[in-house]
């Protein structure tokens, strides 16, 4: 079974690197989570919960639509690709 891309992409890591490369253990140490939780979401494998969302957002001061997006085509698409091969 193929693995399916999450609707949801984010900036972490784009954030991270303008925060003076701020590593993902000095965020997962700030937001609460582990580094791995940090690695997770920013690899698109997992979604945070709406709080530790926030919480990132906060870490860099920026509007929480600065660090996810929502882009549901991504996930049709991967559901389209897998109708047509079975």
């Amino acid at each position: 079974m193929a693995s399916r891309a999450l609707p949801i992409i984010n900036s972490i890591r784009r954030l991270r690197f303008d925060a003076e490369e701020m590593t993902q253990q000095a965020l997962a140490e700030r937001v609460g989570v582990t580094r791995q939780t940090i690695n997770a979401i920013e690899s698109g494998k997992y979604s945070p919960s709406l709080e530790v969302a926030f919480r990132i957002a906060q870490v860099f001061d920026v509007a929480l639509g600065e660090v996810f997006k929502y882009q549901p085509q991504v996930s049709e698409e991967v559901s389209e690709e897998a109708s047509e091969q079975t």
